[in-house]
């Protein structure tokens, strides 16, 4: 079941029918109470859908905006959803512009030209700030449609008077480049920028493309290109005023959003007397009694105590998801009363394999919980007692966060904008490496001929001042140089074949490195390890109660991790990921499946810190469990140590973290399973002689968010089974070329 089919449920609402009532007839004012949680976006949505009038849904502030936003794109077309949030990132008294938020902006007016009804989602300190009339918006914007005779040269020169600026790639909303046929634009109001191909003066085709790839992807027949609205001179009106006078206001408080942009134009008031702008802000604001003036002529549906005398009533009988705590006697004891009582239970998720851990949970169990899956999540679940349903989630379930997102593609932040951009930082004089060529100094941008159009290059000057030139096209040949501060490079010379050398010196101590260690490999592919069984039911459990959405590297390491310890070949896996992108949360479902099978787990760090901070991040997680963790450091006592050491030898201790201690030869393990070895390049060789002896036959988790290039190399090779969290790579390639130059070149080859 689709969240979408739930408006057909909700068409036979009482409720939602009187309102249905409402909007056909000329009463002017309605409230509506007893609406809860996400049963507010269930309700609008259903009315929407039945009306197909515009609506602007004004809601206290952005990140209740944000829920209600998502909650409906998730049930509804997302063509029939808009967001138009703030300009400004914060607040305007800081005055920092969110490049987004004006996409967004430009996106609704956009949207709102179409004549097309839609569902307008906002928050006061949005609404404060006015737009352009519609008039100048028509004026400004341009229409392109595939077969029509235009020529190129046309449509560049509206793109300059509308202030786009023309560059060799397009990565940034306001931008064009022409490559032959080829011109490229990013309107402000889209979200990825269009490629259009011009055979002679008429339009052949029009393409969306992707920033990074530089690939063509979605055909379009007609687009709209949108400047940025914020520059554009003209009238400036409220949104009210720009949209239809048959749209249906529907707002949370409006006494408080009228108190609410009454002091953001206050703010900002304060702050334009200070730099004597006061002209500027009240032709960019408007107060909170106008907007409320502006609204008054519109008919309006507040969720509460209504700001007008005579009103139109109407009430819910909803109430909020109970708060289960992750304890599912409570749940089957609820779910149990709700079903004699005769409510029918929906559970939503966005993912189905969330929901098939909750089945697999009650028929572990033994409790029969008929349940209706619902593949697409609300934000908040609630029972609807006229109804008689319950709509839960599983993320309140479980306790875990659920984030909304206002766009789930926003390519903006490519690949090829942070190259660019970071070219923008160098300055003449800087260390670079070029792959082919080595090391050299920075020497500017330059402007050239070629095949008759004027481009920039790179100059790049190496030894005894010889110079090449490099295409903006090849940005992804050169990197800015990184060592130990107050280390200078030596610079490379063109021609002699010394940074070949260098290169291929490198490959080869990499490998004798390994081969020290493929001796190693082989014996484990020989042993005959444990072989974990199926995962059990407190195994989904414990993944189902990650606070977080999981990310898709997240579930694909959590696989390949359960499927390497299920096999009887013993397992030497490598996660490779930045900080804070989860890889301690992959280790610790990998040690629970350890413990859940009857082994003991070690964990060892690098330092006395991280292994009191994982002790205390596997505990947290683990306390619901049946599972011991403990740790050994120089910060426990002797005598502490010493009863730690007899509780693990005697397998009363399931999980052990701790720093090098744990390997010593006074360690005992009753029945080892796994090791989790935490930033395995920060040990020193005694350290890694003894985990030799360990890893032979125990499975293996190495976690690290900057590999050493033996390590690199080992899992390029197959030696070493590799995760690469694809993320993470901008930030572990620094840190590697901070940590050994020399091995440079290497690294990017290998990558």
């Amino acid at each position: 079941m689709l969240l979408h089919d739930l408006i057909a449920r909700y068409n036979q609402h009482p409720c939602i029918n009187q309102i249905i009532d409402w909007l056909q007839s000329p009463k002017q004012h309605l409230t509506v109470s007893g609406l809860l949680a996400s049963s507010k976006s269930v309700t609008l949505g259903t009315v929407f859908e039945a009306s197909q009038q515009p609506f602007l849904i004004i809601l206290n502030d952005a990140e209740t905006a944000g829920y209600c936003y998502h909650d409906l794109t998730q049930m509804l077309d997302k063509e029939q959803v808009v967001y138009f949030p703030s300009t400004y990132k914060n607040n305007h008294k800081h005055g920092t512009k969110d490049a987004a938020n004006e996409i967004l902006r430009a996106d609704t007016l956009s949207r709102l030209q179409s004549g097309k009804p839609c569902l307008v989602i906002t928050y006061p300190e949005a609404l404060a700030e006015k737009v352009v009339s519609a008039n100048t918006f028509n004026a400004s914007k341009i229409t392109i449609k595939t077969g029509e005779q235009i020529p190129s040269e046309k449509v560049i020169e509206q793109l300059e008077s509308l202030g786009f600026e023309y560059v060799d790639f397009v990565y940034e909303p306001g931008q064009f480049s022409i490559r032959g046929s080829i011109l490229d634009i990013f309107s402000f109001a889209n979200e990825l920028p269009y490629r259009v191909d011009f055979f002679g003066d008429e339009v052949e085709s029009i393409r969306t493309f992707d920033i990074e790839k530089q690939l063509s992807l979605d055909e379009q027949t007609q687009i709209t290109i949108v400047p940025d609205i914020e520059t554009l001179e003209g009238e400036a009106i409220s949104l009210v005023e720009f949209m239809s006078n048959k749209t249906f206001i529907c707002a949370d408080n409006l006494r408080f959003i009228r108190e609410r942009i009454n002091q953001v134009y206050d703010d900002a008031l304060v702050k334009a007397n200070e730099q004597t702008k006061t002209a500027t802000l009240t032709s960019r604001l408007l107060t909170g009694d106008t907007l409320l003036d502006q609204i008054e002529t519109n008919r309006t549906i507040e969720f509460g105590k209504s700001i007008y005398n005579q009103v139109e009533q109407i009430g819910f009988q909803m109430s909020a998801q109970p708060i289960f705590h992750k304890n599912f006697d409570l749940v089957t004891e609820q779910f149990t009363k709700y079903l004699t009582e005769g409510y029918t239970l929906y559970i939503s998720s966005d993912s189905k394999k969330q929901i098939d851990r909750i089945s697999s949970i009650f028929e572990e169990r033994g409790t029969n919980i008929p349940f209706t899956p619902i593949l697409k999540t609300l934000h908040e679940g609630f029972i609807d007692h006229d109804l008689r349903l319950c709509c839960f989630t599983d993320h309140q379930i479980f306790d875990r966060f659920h984030k909304f997102t206002l766009r789930s593609d926003m390519a903006r932040a490519g690949k090829v904008a942070m190259t660019l951009k970071e070219l923008n930082q160098f300055k003449v004089g800087d260390y670079v490496v070029h792959i082919d060529h080595g090391v050299g100094k920075f020497g500017g941008l330059l402007t050239t001929n070629i095949n008759g159009r004027t481009q920039e290059v790179i100059k790049l000057i190496f030894k005894d001042d010889d110079v090449i030139f490099v295409s903006i096209h090849a940005l992804h040949r050169i990197s800015k140089y990184k060592s130990k501060e107050g280390e200078e490079p030596r610079i490379n010379k063109l021609g002699t074949g010394a940074w070949e050398r260098l290169k291929e010196r490198t490959k080869s101590k990499v490998k004798d490195i390994a081969r020290d260690l493929i001796k190693l490999y082989s014996q484990r592919m020989a042993q005959k390890g444990f072989e974990y069984g199926p995962d059990c039911y407190l195994q989904q459990e414990l993944e189902a109660s990650f606070i977080y959405e999981d990310t898709p590297d997240q579930i694909k390491s959590t696989a390949d991790i359960k499927r390497d310890m299920e096999s009887e070949r013993p397992m030497d896996r490598l996660v490779c990921g930045d900080v804070g992108f989860g890889k301690t949360e992959v280790a610790i479902r990998a040690a629970f499946k350890a413990v859940t099978n009857g082994k003991q787990v070690a964990v060892l760090v690098p330092t006395t810190v991280l292994a009191l901070q994982h002790y205390k991040t596997f505990s947290e997680r683990l306390k619901q469990f049946p599972c011991t963790v403990e740790y050994i450091s120089r910060a426990k006592s002797t005598k502490q140590v010493k009863d730690i050491l007899q509780r693990l030898s005697k397998g009363e201790i399931d999980i052990l973290v701790g720093t090098h201690k744990i390997v010593g030869k006074d360690i005992q393990f009753k029945d080892l399973g796994l090791l989790v070895i935490d930033e395995e390049q920060k040990f020193g060789v005694a350290i890694k002689e003894r985990l030799k002896q360990l890893k032979v036959n125990v499975d293996t988790l190495t976690l690290t968010a900057t590999p050493i290039p033996r390590t690199l190399q080992f899992s390029l090779m197959g030696a070493r089974d590799f995760i690469h969290y694809q993320h993470a790579s901008a930030k572990s390639l620094s840190s590697f070329h901070r940590s050994n130059r020399l091995r440079r070149s290497n690294y990017q080859r290998s990558n």
